[in-house]
């Protein structure tokens, strides 16, 4: 009994495309295990740096080390309406204020209480 065979180029072209099928999947499933195998990103350090408008108060509390200005701890005072400010500034603001206006502040007061002038005229 003789079995029928298919020619020989088509079985060539058969095994070609099996072979092709195996490659691809086995390709796919490397592809699928190397996404697995993702590496973890690291997260990200913590600034040390504050920024924004509450940078200073949270270096002078000593959430952060320093401002971007270059602020540290040790260069902020709390000036007397509670807000924090560069020492330096302050002090150079409170020594122009003396110098420059604080003469005539004075000179003012002592006129308004010869004159007993009292709030807004």
């Amino acid at each position: 009994v003789m079995v029928a065979r298919r020619p020989a180029s088509k079985r060539v072209a058969r095994a070609a495309t099996k072979k092709v099928a195996k490659k691809a999947t086995r390709k796919a499933t490397k592809k699928a295990t190397r996404k697995a195998t993702k590496k973890v990103k690291k997260t990200k350090r913590v600034s040390k740096i504050a920024s924004g408008k509450r940078a200073k108060s949270a270096v002078f509390k000593g959430r952060k080390e320093k401002t971007v200005g270059g602020l540290k701890a040790s260069d902020l005072i709390k000036s007397k309406t509670g807000k924090i400010v560069s020492k330096k500034q302050s002090m150079s603001a409170k020594k122009n204020f003396a110098k420059r206006l604080g003469g005539w502040n004075k000179a003012v007061m002592g006129a308004r209480k010869a004159l007993g002038v009292k709030g807004f005229c």
